[in-house]
Order: C-alpha cells, then sequence, then structure tokens
C-alpha cells in the first residue's frame, strides 16, 4: 500500500459521443454543462468512473440516465489523458461512442439535462477536447459502416434502400452512386425484402427492407470503398 501512496491521483470519467439519425443528417446529443469550469458551455453527455463500477458500466449508466434507453450499441474509442485537459483537476476520460434511434429515446430524460440534438455538420465549439473526441468517434463509425451494416441501429426496423444510402452519406459526408450502392448492400444478404412499399419516393413505390437477424458471413466483406 506504501508503494501506491507514492503516485498520485487522477480523476476517471467517460465521455459519450451519442450519435443519431433524422432527416438525413447525422446528428450528435449534446448538453450545455450545468457547472464550473466551462458551465454554460456545450460538452458531451459524461460522468466520473465510480467506485464500484467499470469504464464500460459508468457508459452504460450514463447512456440511460441520459437518454432512458439500455439496450445500445456502445464502443470504446479512446482514452484521453493529456495533463492540461480540464483545467480544474487531473481527469483522465474514455470515450465512447453509441448508436441510438431517436424515435425510441425517451425525449423527458433527454429535457432533463437540457440536451440537444445537433446536425453533426453544424456542431457548436465544445469544452475541453471533446471536439477531438467527437473527430475519433466519427472516424470510428465510418470504419464500422465500411465493413458492416449500421442501419439496424440508425433507422426505423423497416427502412427502404434508398434510406439507407442516404444514412451512409450522412456518416460518410459523400454521395454514393445509387446503383452500385444497391448492388454491394444487397450482396451482403443481411437485408429481407419485406412485401410493402413506400410510396414517397416514387409512384412505382419502393419495397421496405429490415435487416436479418444474424448477418452472414458475406457481412464482413468491405461495404464502402474509399
Amino acid at each position: 500500500m506504501n508503494n501506491y501512496n507514492q503516485h498520485s491521483k487522477h480523476f476517471v470519467a467517460v465521455d459519450c459521443v451519442i450519435f443519431g439519425y433524422r432527416n438525413d443528417e447525422l446528428c450528435l446529443l449534446l448538453y450545455p454543462r450545468s457547472f464550473e469550469p466551462s458551465k454554460g458551455s456545450w460538452s458531451l453527455m459524461g460522468g466520473f468512473v465510480q467506485g464500484d463500477e467499470s469504464a464500460d458500466e459508468s457508459a452504460k449508466r450514463v447512456l440511460k440516465q441520459t437518454t432512458g434507453l439500455q439496450e445500445i450499441f456502445l464502443e470504446q474509442v479512446e482514452t484521453f489523458a493529456r495533463p492540461e485537459r480540464d483545467p480544474e483537476a487531473r481527469v483522465i476520460s474514455v470515450s465512447y461512442y453509441a448508436l441510438i434511434r431517436i424515435d425510441e429515446h425517451d425525449e423527458m430524460c433527454v429535457r432533463e439535462y437540457g440536451a440537444h440534438w445537433w446536425p453533426i455538420t453544424k456542431l457548436p465549439k465544445l469544452i475541453f477536447d471533446h471536439n477531438e473526441m467527437v473527430e475519433k468517434a466519427q472516424m470510428k463509425l465510418q470504419q464500422m459502416a465500411g465493413f458492416t451494416l449500421v442501419g439496424k441501429e440508425l433507422l426505423p426496423k423497416k427502412f427502404t434502400l434508398m434510406q439507407l444510402r442516404k444514412l451512409y452519406e450522412a456518416i460518410f459526408q459523400r454521395e454514393f452512386d445509387p446503383g452500385n450502392f444497391r448492388k454491394k448492400i444487397l450482396s451482403l444478404d443481411a437485408l429481407e425484402r419485406l412485401d410493402t412499399k413506400n410510396f414517397t419516393e416514387s409512384k412505382k413505390g419502393a419495397y421496405y427492407y429490415r435487416c436479418k437477424s444474424l448477418e452472414g458471413e458475406k457481412g464482413l466483406e468491405r461495404i464502402v470503398k474509399i
């Protein structure tokens, strides 16, 4: 124990980059910080790791408190540990990104924290190194979207191929050829075509699809060629 006492003590926190999708735009859930330093400035959702929980458990707790959801896709991004990152104290933060369907989250929880959904293309300046966390998280999301299907995490349970393509264009911030995208996505054998159609996209109508419960072996192939 004396050996531990020779070293300085640090705070450990988690910060969650919470992605959602609506109106053809990738969005981020931010809230105005309620305490100093930088009180009132826009911040990621986060908190300190408690003594009886792991960093993963802390991130899940933060997500449940702020969105009301428990079953959320969550992945660790990076640990941010520059000594000067928080002017108040030495705080080491483990960042995560989460994907949620905006239509399923608890709006009352979000309002309680004064949080708002911001389009990823119009983000305000965030506290400390949170903008860097967002950039790293977006890169992670793009890497995942390039190798596997992310529609089931961000889209409604049924969607058209055009809606899925719009999601990918929002994630990668560029357009994809409709024909090539359709061919590649269907080759993964990860979608099931439904008998119902969406008639808002064309007079002929576009079939709805849903994700299969388990993606096939081809799901590991690269979807998007950068």
